[in-house]
């Protein structure tokens, strides 16, 4: 019997356990899928000593980042990304670190491909939000990215206007808000000037309609909540920690 699980802090709003849960009971495995939900990444090390027979880890919000340091070997896609979501336990304890968002958010955008134009807002800068930048620009999307800071590689949410948003016409929320229980939290952004040829993309899969995604539909977007986008790093991650 092997054992998994998701680091992350806050997570009891994540499918993660629910989906390999699911998938150990329908094949009849004896593994196990649990949480961890820890204040600070240093405790890493401490799960993996007591938990014995861990062989893989996903890593959601607010690690992606911040747990590279502690890995003892990052594959190099997840290096040019920046950011880690999927941990394999080597022989001796030695982890291995891997990104699956980007093979997950590829996989999900092309059913809405194509747009009027390869353009797109990224709302947020944290490590999902990386891993979209990655896929966006191996697609040739020419992007802007859209923060509460303003730095020389974002725009503030008080910049975006009309003008700014009828030329970028994938819009995709990397950002917590909007996340159970806290459903009422919104990015920020002019949504009256949303039409029929945007793609609201919300990595949010908890609720399933997110109020971003709920002022998008209304201005007649199209709208895809990140669930496909966990079902297919979840396999991705899967095929990592079998391999």
């Amino acid at each position: 019997m092997a054992k998994y699980g998701l680091v992350g802090k806050d997570i009891g709003y994540s499918f993660s356990k629910t989906f390999f849960t699911t998938k150990f009971e329908l094949e009849n495995r004896k593994d196990t899928y649990q949480n961890f939900d820890i204040e600070c990444i240093n405790l890493l090390r401490s799960i993996l000593d007591k938990e014995q027979g861990l062989k893989g880890l996903n890593v959601t919000i607010p690690f992606k980042e911040s747990v590279i340091p502690l890995l003892d070997r990052v594959d190099k896609e997840a290096m040019t990304i920046g950011a880690v979501n999927t941990i394999k336990v080597l022989k001796g304890g030695r982890l291995a670190g891997y990104n699956t968002d980007n093979y997950g958010f590829a996989k999900s955008l092309a059913n809405f491909l194509p747009l009027t134009q390869k353009t797109a807002l990224i709302l947020g800068t944290g490590g999902a939000a990386k891993a979209i930048r990655y896929v966006l620009e191996a697609m040739d999307f020419e992007y802007k990215i859209v923060s509460r800071t303003k730095t020389p590689e974002t725009i503030t949410y008080e910049e975006l206007n009309q003008e700014i948003i009828a030329k970028h016409f994938l819009i995709v929320n990397c950002t917590p808000l909007g996340t159970f229980p806290n459903v009422h939290e919104f990015p920020d952004i002019p949504y009256k000037f949303i039409t029929e040829q945007h793609v609201l993309f919300d990595l949010i899969y908890n609720p399933q309609e997110t109020e971003f995604l709920k002022r998008g539909f209304a201005k007649g977007a199209k709208v895809s909540n990140g669930l496909k986008m966990l079902e297919y790093q979840a396999k991705k991650a899967w095929s990592i920690w079998k391999s």
